[in-house]
């Protein structure tokens, strides 16, 4: 039995990006990103749920885009200042009390290196997860399947292309560890 694009997507497997199931997904995501953006600062929370499909107590400051939006995980206490760009092809989990600065860019989707495959339209994905108490700074990037440890401050400008471990700051291109910070007491 073949699995379908949206199940090899799922499932971390190569799958073709332009397959029509995902696209309709997609155009529905941006739709509700679109009015999610345009919505009164009140009304944001109902919008928001729609395009997750559950209710959070986030905080996203407009403009807001992503994929799919049904593999976003937000925690309690998550705020997220403009242009959050979260390319949710595989689990995207955030943790409690995050903080994102803006221009941050979550991406799980990515390409094959070959050339033929890529041109062709063949996309993979890996989850992104990052921990609470964790702060991005501004213009992060954060690469598919990397996971961010509990506590940890990202500086701004870095690109995350491995795991960070909990309680550090690290900064850079590529993005690594420059010191440990005090637990919370």
């Amino acid at each position: 039995m073949s699995s379908t694009h949206k199940e090899k997507m799922l499932a971390g497997e190569l799958y073709f990006a332009n397959d029509p199931e995902l696209v309709a997904e997609r155009l529905l995501a941006k739709q509700r990103c679109h009015r999610y953006n345009q919505e009164p600062v009140h009304l944001n929370r109902q919008v928001l749920a729609e395009l997750l499909g559950y209710e959070t107590d986030a905080h996203l400051e407009a403009p807001l885009r992503c994929d799919y939006g049904y593999n976003i995980r937000l925690g309690q206490g998550v705020y997220a200042n403009y242009n959050l760009t979260i390319l949710d092809c595989a689990p995207v989990s955030i943790g409690d009390n995050v903080f994102i600065a803006p221009n941050v860019v979550l991406s799980t989707a990515g390409h094959p290196v070959e050339v033929a495959p890529r041109i062709a339209g063949w996309e993979f994905a890996k989850p992104i997860t990052i921990g609470n108490n964790v702060w991005l700074g501004a213009g992060v990037l954060v690469m598919p399947g990397v996971t961010i440890g509990e506590g940890t401050t990202i500086g701004a400008g870095s690109v995350v292309t491995r795991d960070i471990p909990a309680g550090v700051v690290a900064v850079g291109n590529p993005c690594r560890v420059l010191r440990e910070v005090a637990a919370p007491e």
